[in-house]
């Protein structure tokens, strides 16, 4: 049996099997290059749109399996938010794993394929150590980060971290505004740089830093794109938290499915 690629960068199966005989599972470690651009192509404002409204397509498709896997991802981040320390370093390391078990279920659903509960581990077999280490540079990136901000503005470690939203620490002073103002400002590129990393690591097998430097400049020459689809998903945000967050049971999906439909659409041409 041949394999070849559609221009989405779908798989395509030759019809060179026997009549009645079974496919062959597909590997998912196979690599997509067909029409593949390295570092993104700029695309129109108007895909921020799309990649919201692809990535609702991919949740309905399997809506009850999608819900399932985000309600165990939520339990496993607040049981490690319940371990002092250790708990939120894992959640540094492990989040692009994840990710990238919940793109892998993003191809399969969006090749037609039936996506498997377990695919939400998919990271853990499939480039395991790489995703690991994108987890490692974004802990020690984000930790500089704060320390960097503290050492310039001169505001304690604790009450800076204690400062979860800009509104609180208004009440708290203007130098622990300007540090947490400071700490959201440099941690965009940081985020740029991990966003689309699991899906070009996974789908590319490039390294871990080629991997983050592919992801920053897709984001970078996609500015506007993003901007619309960062302000339709905030205002999404606060309509599922009404009420008890409810709605993040569906926002939550199509949000992960989102980063697959976003990176489907910046790193393949038209």
């Amino acid at each position: 049996m041949g394999e070849g690629y559609n221009r989405g960068g779908r798989i395509q199966m030759s019809a060179n099997l026997a009549p009645g005989a079974p496919t062959p599972a597909t590997d998912e470690t196979i690599v997509l290059r067909d029409n593949f651009v390295a570092h993104g192509r700029t695309v129109p404002t108007g895909n921020g749109w799309t990649w919201i409204t692809d990535a609702w397509s991919i949740f309905r498709r399997a809506a009850g399996l999608w819900i399932g896997m985000v309600l165990l991802l939520t339990v496993i981040y607040v049981v490690l938010a319940m371990l002092p320390a250790i708990g939120a370093v894992v959640s540094f390391v492990i989040g692009p794993v994840f990710t990238a078990g919940l793109v892998l279920a993003s191809r399969t659903i969006d090749q037609g394929g039936e996506v498997q509960f377990a695919q939400l581990f998919g990271g853990f077999k499939v480039r395991f150590g790489t995703l690991l280490m994108v987890g490692v540079v974004y802990l020690v990136g984000t930790v500089a980060i704060v320390f960097a901000s503290v050492a310039v503005t001169g505001v304690s470690l604790v009450g800076l971290l204690n400062a979860t939203a800009p509104e609180e620490a208004v009440t708290l002073g203007a130098p622990l505004l300007l540090a947490l103002l400071l700490v959201l400002g440099l941690m965009l590129p940081l985020l740029m740089a991990i966003w689309f990393a699991p899906a070009l690591i996974v789908f590319h097998e490039l390294g871990a830093m080629e991997a983050m430097k592919a992801s920053f400049l897709g984001c970078l020459r996609n500015f506007m794109p993003f901007l619309l689809y960062g302000v339709v998903l905030m205002i999404a945000a606060l309509i599922a938290s009404i009420p008890l967050m409810l709605g993040w049971l569906v926002l939550g999906p199509v949000m992960a499915a989102s980063i697959y439909t976003a990176y489907r659409d910046i790193y393949f041409t038209a």
